[in-house]
């Protein structure tokens, strides 16, 4: 870097700056945007976290009065987060392709838990998410249009799967019939060919791919991408994996049951029992015909995912029965059949993926204040037109709130609230993810 002498009169110095594209920028991190308002507005940054089943992401994700968006906090020394590059006061923008920035703050948390041990999350940098927020922008216009691979299931017919497929080891291209199987079941013409029946195919000679094909018998279960999807990950050294994938196409759905209790109860047994991938699951049986949970399209087999928005993962059975009974006269569960339940075991993916709204249903909300002695955390906190007008209260064994409308999800179970000047307190909606 050159810095020449300051010109005659008041004028300031010129620096210019020698760039060798041999070398490349110092700094990889930097980016330099034009910026006609005058305001310095960093770019997105993409993130592909891969964990274990028993670690964390290593983050805190917080919805912080007086402070916009969706906050990473806590960024866990060592952790994943830290060492794929998350920051403290990012705020994030995208999960799994999803824009996220207008949606409530717990329908985020469950986008990211629905994900599993794979999520991709964009974000961008505290000051420059409060600069594109000052100007006006359209923070969804600074990501890509869609950046999600695609799943497909396909039946075949006497004709075949519907597509043919050319290319050398590991990276195949899809020609696909028109009105064929293939083309019914969701796969574009001209997609390249990620995964085979939840296996990567990067491996695969064609005649290896051939010869899965074939040992696929009537079903194959595709993963592909657009190439301009194919090539965003190629670009930012990112996998593209099923966890991220759109699956609006697949015929196995999470079906959503909202039930009001009548006088014989809302007509059904739930039942612990194995899961197909050999976990313990809560299961419905004895489903009344003509009960409430017949008329909301209950089955019996069906497996429990989630109650009132929450998934009952990692609960037991009196634990849900607890959760189904928090509201006394209605429920809202998410349940999935046993071909769905099945099927989304086979790809390794959880059935909660496809089902895009799982926010708690209407009327979950409740008058009374769960127990503090639990665990702290124990309210949301919702703004009002004029503004929070809430004051924390602390004493030694209690928490006091006014003016706080509270969930009835136990939200003390994953989830803190913490305070930072006496004098002016500032809530804070922690989940550790």
């Amino acid at each position: 870097m050159k810095q020449t002498k300051g010109l005659e009169g008041d004028k300031k110095s010129i620096i210019t700056f020698e760039f060798n594209p041999k070398d490349g920028i110092d700094n990889p991190a930097l980016s330099l945007t034009e910026d006609t308002d005058g305001e310095a507005v960093g770019e997105p940054r993409f993130y592909l976290l891969s964990k274990g089943s028993t670690e964390t992401f290593g983050f805190y994700l917080n919805e912080e009065l007086g402070c916009q968006g969706h906050v990473i906090r806590q960024v866990e020394l060592g952790g994943l987060a830290q060492r794929r590059g998350l920051q403290d006061g990012d705020r994030l923008l995208q999960v799994n392709g999803h824009f996220v920035d207008h949606m409530d703050h717990h329908r985020v948390v469950q986008k990211i838990k629905a994900s599993g041990n794979q999520v991709l999350l964009a974000v961008l940098d505290g000051d420059s998410y409060e600069a594109a927020k000052a100007l006006g922008r359209d923070l969804s216009q600074m990501l890509p249009a869609d950046i999600r691979p695609r799943l497909c299931h396909i039946t075949r017919d006497k004709s075949g799967f519907g597509f043919s497929v050319s290319g050398v080891k590991g990276t195949f291209q899809l020609s696909v019939q028109q009105d064929g199987p293939a083309e019914r079941a969701g796969v574009p013409s001209g997609s390249w060919l990620l995964e085979l029946n939840g296996a990567s195919v990067s491996n695969y000679s064609h005649a290896q791919l051939t010869r899965k094909l074939k040992q696929s018998g009537s079903k194959v279960t595709l993963l592909v991408a657009s190439s301009a999807v194919e090539e965003f990950y190629r670009l930012h050294g990112l996998r593209a994996m099923a966890a991220l994938a759109d699956t609006s196409w697949l015929p196995f759905k999470v079906r959503k049951l909202h039930m009001v209790k009548g006088p014989a109860g809302y007509g059904f047994l739930l039942k612990e029992d194995d899961c197909s991938s050999g976990a313990t699951g809560q299961f419905m049986w004895d489903v009344d015909v003509g009960l409430p949970a017949d008329q909301a399209g209950m089955k019996e087999g069906d497996r429990l995912l989630a109650v009132n928005g929450e998934s009952i993962e990692g609960l037991d059975h009196q634990q849900t029965v607890l959760r189904i009974r928090a509201h006394d006269d209605q429920v809202t569960l998410l349940v999935i059949d046993p071909a769905g339940d099945a099927f989304y075991h086979s790809i390794g993916l959880s059935p909660l993926l496809s089902f895009e709204d799982s926010d708690p249903a209407s009327g979950s909300h409740t008058s009374s204040l769960p127990s503090p002695s639990a665990s702290p955390g124990l309210c949301h906190v919702e703004v009002g037109p004029t503004g929070p007008g809430s004051w924390l209260v602390a004493a030694a064994n209690s928490i006091g709130f006014t003016q706080v409308t509270p969930l009835a999800r136990p939200l003390w179970q994953c989830c803190s609230l913490s305070w930072y000047s006496p004098a002016l307190p500032v809530l804070i909606l922690s989940w550790h993810l």
